[in-house]
């Protein structure tokens, strides 16, 4: 009788080679998708218009993460912030996609390799030349990397000391764009908005990677803690790391949904909440009352996804409403700057229109744009990893409790082997009862 799908996982468990082999498989899928999803999405990308038509409103979900990380230019002669590049460099959208999809064949290449020599010399133990695993010691190498890689982040690339920056904005989405940013060591690297925090928190935690790395590689846990933890088992590893990446995909699920400096409203959109707060409306108000009207912070808000309203062709204007012996719209600025409407079923039109922002001229027929709702990226990423790190506070909840009750879920004490040997006594327990070799 063969395994059931869900037992599957099993052939690897004692098998160090074809565990590399299913981790680097796993990434040459993440990596595959990356660079295939940057491709198609850089096909149908138009870059004509960054203000009237940023890239949230076209629906990219990958190029505003590329974008956010200091990527600005494609090979195509186009930059995201407007205008032509005649030298782009290697590191553009498309060497970025062309970067990882060479990454992920290789990484196909060696998972297959691991598959296949998986029983290497360097897997098994010196005393019993059986393949192990000795997990404390794979635990201290994976916080050594990461933290160097984390420490290295933070340090260069978000520094722009070696490194290109990060974007990084005003409150408006006005004047984002590529920069070095300043460690912030203060109090005020804890706030969500201040894009030092991102370099000062990648610094200490890459640091604090690092140390503990090199504690775990260099000190061995103790005989009742290896125990008590079950640091022997390979589901240990399992329901402790799927714990790092809930924990993970809660947090950047409620950044992205709230917003913060990692998540610019250029990029990604901007979220509800400054909507239904009235975020933008006030600052328009004031813009309008201190006669800065022809402002840009009008057409950063050009309406939904282009799916849904339409490509924003231009602003018509700031309406104002005014009831005198019937309500009249004013419009302030832009195409329809002075021009009023009293004419009922043309003020409920424009009246209609405000309720969601202000006023553009859209272009329907391009995309054929039907009016349906649909999320733009913000709501999408938000969703995807809200449900995803659910289900994996799941998986952490029942891959813990078979760990550590292992010997409930099976129905046998794990130390019992210590005492009898199963098939040598005709009653468990029972030294007298000894079986007898014909």
């Amino acid at each position: 009788m063969g395994l059931p799908w869900y037992r599957v996982h099993t052939v690897i468990l004692n098998h160090p080679g074809r565990l590399i082999s299913v981790h680097i498989m796993h990434t040459y899928l993440v990596a595959g998708w990356a660079s295939s999803m940057s491709f198609y999405e850089l096909a149908v990308f138009d870059p004509s218009d960054p203000v009237l038509n940023p890239m949230w409103r076209q629906g990219m979900f990958v190029i505003p993460f590329m974008t956010r990380l200091g990527i600005t230019n494609s090979w195509g002669g186009w930059s995201i912030t407007g205008g032509t590049i005649a030298n782009p460099g290697i590191w553009s959208y498309k060497g970025v996609a062309g970067a990882h999809i060479v990454f992920s064949g290789l990484c196909f290449l060696a998972a297959i390799w691991h598959w296949v020599y998986w029983n290497l010399e360097i897997f098994c133990d010196e005393r019993t030349r059986k393949p192990s695993l000795d997990l404390p010691k794979i635990f201290g190498i994976h916080s050594f990397l990461s933290g160097l890689a984390c420490f290295g982040f933070g340090s260069f690339h978000v520094t722009g000391l070696y490194g290109p920056g990060i974007w990084v904005s005003d409150p408006y989405g006005l004047t984002g764009k590529v920069q070095s940013v300043t460690p912030a060591w203060g109090v005020e690297g804890f706030d969500p908005f201040v894009s030092g925090g991102i370099a000062s928190h990648h610094i200490t935690a890459g640091t604090l990677g690092i140390l503990a790395g090199l504690f775990h590689l260099s000190v061995r846990p103790l005989q009742r803690l290896y125990k008590g933890l079950r640091m022997d088992n390979i589901e240990t590893i399992l329901f402790s790391s799927i714990a790092a990446v809930f924990f993970a995909a809660f947090v950047v699920a409620g950044t992205m949904w709230y917003g913060s400096t990692t998540t610019p409203i250029e990029l990604f959109g901007p979220t509800r909440y400054q909507w239904d707060q009235g975020y933008f409306q006030q600052e328009i108000y004031r813009r309008v009352g201190a006669g800065l009207a022809e402002n840009k912070v009008y057409q950063k808000l050009a309406g939904s996804m282009d799916s849904v309203d339409g490509i924003a062709v231009g602003w018509l204007g700031h309406p104002i409403f005014r009831d005198k012996e019937g309500v009249t719209v004013e419009f302030y600025g832009s195409k329809l700057n002075g021009v009023s409407y009293s004419h009922p079923a043309t003020v409920k039109k424009y009246a209609r229109r405000a309720q969601l922002g202000e006023n553009f001229e859209l272009d329907r027929a391009t995309l054929k744009s039907d009016g349906v709702f649909r999320s733009s990226p913000r709501g999408w990423f938000t969703f995807g990893h809200a449900s995803f790190a659910l289900l994996f506070f799941f998986g952490h909840i029942w891959h813990g409790a078979r760990t550590l009750f292992r010997d409930v879920f099976s129905g046998i004490d794990p130390d019992l082997d210590a005492q009898i040997e199963f098939g040598t006594f005709q009653k468990i327990g029972d030294p007298t009862t000894r079986r007898q070799v014909v």
